[in-house]
This record gives structure tokens, sequence and C-alpha cells, in this order.
């Protein structure tokens, strides 16, 4: 039975993610399968595709380091091989993620990826460890490494003044910069306007459908990490730049496959999630150059003015799409904290006297 053509862009995401998933199994040892069948139901595919390559990672360390493993191709490692290794070979395989060379390439993990890795192992150990096919599971042992917090990166009020205003004009880009600008200047506009106005996540904003924009009710709908559908609402402002670009937009022919994709690149194509993050990359780079700006940056952006305006640390959860408020709470701390000494002196136990004449 053929199956029916979809233009969907996280439809053909998951596809490309699971077409790249069979090509890294078909480098993993054969008992592998299990386990991502097994996580199926409660992972997406961008997840399970991360999994296999940092389970790869791991195999490949183990036949380049480890005597036995090194007798025999990854492919043939049989399920027995995960009873044989120890705490101290966790410990030494996190060690070795510091700094390694692969194909002529240098690859180095600080503490967030290390753990990131140790993460997918543990999960991976975890799996055979409770369908009792393995005795052993060495990987919980090894504590996960401690995150030192990172300063959260935001623009402020009148640094995202000055961001929108350089998009429109382009004054500060380069000769080349501006030529392309020249073209691309309202629907760039119209992006960056979403994302600063909504908060929406980089790969929502490039999965827009035309379909997806309302504009009777100011809202558009979007596609959720985990692949729930939400509706997030605009303003004005970003009324109007959409507004905009949609009436150019509507001039233009799409390459084939793209015919309903909002935002087009210069190659009507749908734009890709690169694209929009060199974009930010270019004109943030020309408002400031201490903050290296990205879309989730945008992001951090708007949760902070609507906490700011709001005080409802719910509603920025919400609007983000957070499904714990702990992680809002967890990116707003400093505010959370700026709000509870604004308290210290709301509330007045007596009347302050005054001063008498002299």
């Amino acid at each position: 039975m053929e199956s029916k053509k979809n233009d969907n862009y996280h439809d053909k995401q998951n596809i490309q993610n699971i077409q790249k998933m069979r090509d890294v199994l078909d480098t993993l040892p054969g008992f592998c399968k299990q386990f991502f069948r097994g996580i199926t139901d409660y992972t997406s595919t961008r997840t399970r595709l991360a999994y296999a390559y940092d389970v790869r990672v791991f195999f490949e360390y183990l036949h380049e380091r480890n005597p036995y493993c090194a007798k025999m191709e990854i492919t043939d490692y049989p399920i027995s091989l995960l009873d044989q290794l120890t705490r101290e070979d966790i410990e030494e395989y996190l060690e070795y993620l510091s700094y390694y060379e692969k194909d002529g390439q240098i690859y180095t993990n600080d503490e967030r990826g290390k753990k990131r890795k140790l993460s997918a192992l543990r999960s991976f150990y975890n799996y055979y460890f409770q369908s009792e096919l393995i005795k052993n599971n060495p990987a919980v042992l090894v504590p996960l490494p401690k995150l030192h917090e990172k300063e959260i990166i935001r623009l402020d009020a009148d640094e995202v003044a000055i961001l929108l205003d350089q998009v429109e004009d382009g004054s500060n880009l380069t000769e080349a910069q501006k030529r392309y600008h020249q073209v691309t200047k309202i629907r760039d506009v119209a992006l960056l306007t979403l994302l600063l106005g909504t908060g929406i996540r980089v790969s929502e904003c490039v999965g827009l459908d035309i379909d997806d924009v309302d504009f009777k009710n100011n809202g558009i709908k979007i596609r959720r990490k985990g692949g729930y559908e939400a509706v997030v609402y605009f303003g004005d402002e970003v009324e109007a730049a959409l507004y905009d670009y949609y009436e150019k937009r509507k001039h233009v022919i799409p390459q084939t496959g793209h015919e309903n994709a909002f935002f087009l690149s210069m190659q009507n194509r749908r734009i890709s999630v690169r694209a929009v993050e060199n974009m930010v990359k270019k004109y943030s780079s020309t408002v400031t150059n201490l903050k290296k700006i990205t879309p989730h940056k945008l992001r951090s952006t708007y949760g902070t003015s609507l906490y700011r305006e709001t005080g409802d640390i719910y509603l920025v959860a919400d609007v983000l799409g957070h499904k714990d408020v702990n992680t809002t709470k967890k990116h707003y701390a400093a505010l959370e904290d700026e709000r509870r000494r604004s308290a210290a002196n709301k509330v007045r136990l007596r009347e302050k006297p005054s001063k008498e004449e002299p």
C-alpha cells in the first residue's frame, strides 16, 4: 500500500532520524536493537538517535582501548560483555571522553557532555539489568558529573530594540551581507520578532506551516517537544511582522515538497534550524560582542520579560512548554530571588514616625 505524501516538517524529521538510527544500529552489537525497541514508546526519535550515537562512542572506546574487545568486531560483541565490565572501566571511559581523536578529528567533552553520555549508558545498562539479561550494573555505581551552574545569557530590553532595528535597517552588516539583506529583510524581521515575542523553540519555528498561523485569533499551532500540539498566542508587534512577510510569501513559488512551509530560505525551501542559528548570530553580533546569542537565548529573553511583567512562574512554564515548573524555576532562579528580596520592605509593621517641624 502506497503511503500518503506528507509535507509535515516534524514527520519528515522523524523519518530522517529513523533512517539515521538504522544506519547507526548496523555498526553496533546485535543485542543493542532490543534496547532501542524497548524504549520506543516513551522516547522521541531524536532522543533515541542521540542515545545511539553515545552508545556507539562507548563501544568504539572499548574496541580501541580494551585488549579483549579489540580482538573482535564491534558488531560481534555478545551481551555477556556488559557483565564483564566494571565500575573502573566506566570511570576510565569518562576520563577518555575528556579528549580523544577519531578519523583525524579531535573531540572533547566538558562535564555536560560527560553527564549526557553517562546518562545514556546508565539507561542502556539499566534496561538489560531490569530485563534480567545481565547480572551486574556498573554504570549506576558511577556518579554523574556535577554541573557548575551556567549564567543564563539573555538580551536586555534596550538590546532587543537595537537588535530588531538592526534587522530592519542592516546598517552594521558587511557589504556582502547587505546585498542579501535587501532580499531577506522582511522574512528576517518576522522570524526574529516571532522568536522574541513568543519564546518558541527554533525547531517549532522552522516547522511552522502556512495553515498553522491564525491571524484572526493571533495564534500559531506548534509541535512541542514530545510530539504534542499547542497553540501559542502573539501580540500586535508579532502580528504586524508576520503579516508583512505572509503577504510577500503568498507570491513566492516554493520548491516541490516545501509548499506548506511558512518560512522559506532563499532557495525557496523550508528554512533550516542551522540557517536560523546563523541568522541570529549574524544580527546579534552587530549588537553585542560580550554575549553569545543563539535562538535559545532569545527564548530565555522572552521568558525573562514575561516573568518580570507577570511574576507568574506557572504562566511562564506553560507558555514556554516546560512540562515541569521546576525546570522553569531553575532557569529563572535569580529572578525568583530578586522578587523575594523585593518583598522585604513591602509590608510595614508600624507607621514610620513623621519628623516634627522645628
